[in-house]
């Protein structure tokens, strides 16, 4: 038997809960819906019970059948309402009566607005909102427009993490010994100190990239695609291919072994007769196209992988993702942003990436130093390419 509502959300109005004795109203619904939504007192939402009088006594007889339900989260359908919150209508009981329950989540999208008028609920009564109430929701929806990479990945829970790799790895290399060895928290409260996870103990989307089982479970596209062709085009034998589903801190150790395993040396006459050994490509110029495309891409809203094509005379690597805010076309090599902040921030902290902003210049300084031509950079809306020539 479900619990009665009385007893869940209690007998009288509140900034979370309204009453309405019936649903013939549309528009005071819609006004509840929408003042509900804005949660002005930030308790996460609210309720709205029809069937109840102002006194919180039920009335009986309200229609709880599917049209009537049905009917109800049309109004919040019908464009009137806007940004549409999320709400679900039940049908339950109050004090022994059949009523509707109309829960009604907190948006992330304030102020919400009917007919383009913002209501709240600073106490038990919905009004219109004033200045200050929408300066408020205004601030609250800017609160919530956070970089993605930092953002709860829904769903996840602390076991999607490798939290043996967070302690031995991650926490090693990018927090200092002495806020270790003075750092007496839990687990989970310095994976929520370092963006990992959220007050709550959801994994963020950071968390599964830098220490996640397996991130591709909730990232679809977070992964690399590895291949070695024979010849100088994709229509030649393929002799290595490889997909790491990996965290960066594992796909970073097995790239490093990969790319090292298919790089060739040559003799470079140096000066009279003194020659050393190099390699057809610098392994720094490689590792920083790879991390700088690890750290860059969009997780977003692409599936695509981190692409690099290996040929006997090329190496190329393709990230989904444009240019991000400042970043264009013709300024990729002046201008810094970063689509991923606290992504960006963590694997400089881990070292592979070491100082903002210089990435392509050291590309071209240690391609240089190793006699191989300068990269090109095919850069447009959706993805970047770099290509690295082999040294002759």
């Amino acid at each position: 038997m479900s619990t009665d509502l009385a007893s869940l959300l209690g007998t009288q109005e509140t900034a979370a809960l309204e009453f309405k004795r019936e649903a013939t109203d549309r528009n005071a619904i819609r006004k509840a819906i929408c003042a509900l939504a804005n949660d002005l007192t930030g308790q996460g939402g609210g309720d709205l019970l029809i069937g109840v009088d102002d006194k919180g006594r039920p009335v009986g007889g309200i229609d709880t059948s599917d049209a009537a339900l049905l009917k109800i989260t049309e109004y919040r359908d019908q464009g009137l309402i806007l940004d549409r919150p999320s709400m679900v209508a039940t049908a339950g009981v109050y004090q022994g009566e059949p009523v509707i329950r109309v829960r009604v989540n907190a948006s992330h999208t304030p102020p919400v607005r009917f007919e383009n008028v913002v209501y709240v609920r600073p106490g038990p009564t919905t009004r219109r909102a004033n200045r200050d109430d929408e300066r408020v929701l205004s601030e609250r929806r800017r609160s919530f427009e956070v970089p993605f990479d930092v953002r709860p990945a829904t769903g996840s829970t602390l076991g999607d993490l490798d939290l043996d790799l967070f302690r031995t790895e991650y926490l090693r290399q990018a927090v200092a010994p002495s806020v270790l060895e003075e750092n007496h928290r839990s687990t989970e409260q310095q994976l929520a100190s370092l963006r990992l996870a959220d007050l709550d103990g959801t994994p963020t989307v950071l968390g599964l990239l830098l220490v996640g089982v397996d991130p591709t479970s909730r990232i679809a596209g977070a992964y690399v695609q590895f291949v070695r062709y024979e010849g100088t085009d994709v229509g030649g034998s393929v002799l290595d291919e490889q997909e790491l589903r990996l965290n960066v801190i594992n796909a970073a150790e097995r790239l490093e072994t990969l790319i090292k395993g298919h790089l060739r040396t040559r003799l470079v006459e140096v000066s009279g007769f003194r020659e050393e050994s190099r390699p057809n490509y610098p392994f720094e110029a490689l590792r920083e196209v790879c991390m700088n495309a690890l750290m860059h891409r969009n997780y977003e809203s692409s599936n695509a992988p981190v692409r690099i094509a290996w040929f006997d005379d090329r190496i190329e690597v393709t990230n989904p993702g444009g240019p991000f805010g400042q970043v264009r076309a013709d300024n990729f090599d002046r201008v810094n942003d970063y689509r991923n902040p606290s992504l960006a921030a963590a694997m400089k902290s881990l070292g592979y990436v070491n100082q903002f902003g210089r990435g392509i210049g050291r590309i071209r300084a240690s391609l240089d130093r190793n006699g191989n031509p300068s990269p090109d950079f095919l850069v447009d809306d959706a993805s970047w390419t770099v290509t690295v020539r082999s040294a002759s």
